[in-house]
């Protein structure tokens, strides 16, 4: 699986390395989930992308603080929010674990990534392109 995730990145420019350090991530999902509030799907993405960069390629933790603030700068987050968010455990942290508690009893989410499409479909795990448009060649029918 490393070596055809490794290829797949190189093609899209993301040159994975997966020796960096496995923590708690919560807080990360905490910052996903301000970076909607904030800016909406825009924002969220580049902190998402922000965060993976991060952990995927710089073998960075997600469980430092100083990490995240990095990621949300990268990401165009407001720094004044960012650091307001992780300077309080309780911002954001029922909200997100309302979402995991959505995930795991609506869509069966036992890991990630999960992809929900359409509010019908799911995929988990790693997935060639194949399977997503034959999801959405099921949907234009």
């Amino acid at each position: 699986m490393i070596p055809y995730m490794k290829q797949v990145g190189k093609s899209e420019d993301i040159n994975f390395s997966y020796g960096g350090t496995i923590g708690n991530t919560f807080d990360s999902h905490r910052l996903i989930w301000k970076a909607r509030e904030e800016g909406g799907a825009a924002l969220q993405d580049r902190m998402v992308e922000s965060l993976f960069k991060a952990y995927f390629e710089e073998e960075k933790s997600l469980g430092d603080t100083k990490v995240l603030k990095e990621c949300a700068k990268r990401a165009g987050m407001s720094m004044d929010i960012a650091e307001a968010l992780l300077a309080n455990d309780n911002m954001g942290g029922a909200e997100v674990k309302q979402e995991m508690h959505e995930g795991r009893s609506k869509w069966k989410c036992q890991g990630v990534p999960l992809f929900v499409i359409d509010n019908k479909f799911t995929l988990t795990g790693a997935q060639p392109p194949e399977e997503f448009l034959s999801i959405f060649q099921r949907l234009d029918n």
